[in-house]
């Protein structure tokens, strides 16, 4: 499985508003763009993509930005990854259907279908909250102490 820069942009976004969620202000593509070192035009195109998706919602003008819909707790790795990636769950392509269907047949449902079943199942048990606390982790692992 590979996920693209844009489902890979859109996760790290996401867990960026996360962070601020509770605070309750609308946040920038240009602030998320600076804080993540990512082009604000390819944000914007993933943001477009993550508000048809109703997972962010924007308002406009000079307070304008864009919020989570709903809680971190309840968006998913599987939601944002739907919502950006056009073919995260593509069927896969035959190998060997005219020769020998028997053998497609097998790899279809004993591989390829259970494959994405897992990887489907992994995503929606994956929070963003879950990725912001594993952020936090990360974050005070890497902390540089000074003594004096």
């Amino acid at each position: 499985m590979r996920i693209s820069a844009k489902g890979r942009y859109a996760m790290a976004a996401l867990i960026s508003m996360a962070q601020q969620y509770n605070n309750g202000e609308n946040i920038t593509v240009i602030s998320i763009s600076e804080k993540l070192g990512i082009s604000k035009i390819y944000l914007e195109q993933v943001f477009s993509l993550l508000k048809k998706a109703e997972i962010v919602s924007s308002e406009k003008g000079a307070q304008g930005g864009y919020q989570l819909t709903r809680p971190p707790s309840q968006i998913t790795a599987l939601d944002v990854l739907e919502a950006v990636e056009t073919s995260l769950f593509d069927q896969a392509q035959e190998t060997v259907s005219k020769k020998a269907p028997d053998i497609e047949e097998t790899l279809r449902l004993s591989v390829f279908n259970l494959l994405d079943k897992n990887i489907r199942q992994t995503l929606s048990t994956i929070t963003i909250e879950d990725l912001v606390k594993e952020t936090e982790k990360h974050k005070e692992n890497n902390a540089i102490m000074f003594y004096i």
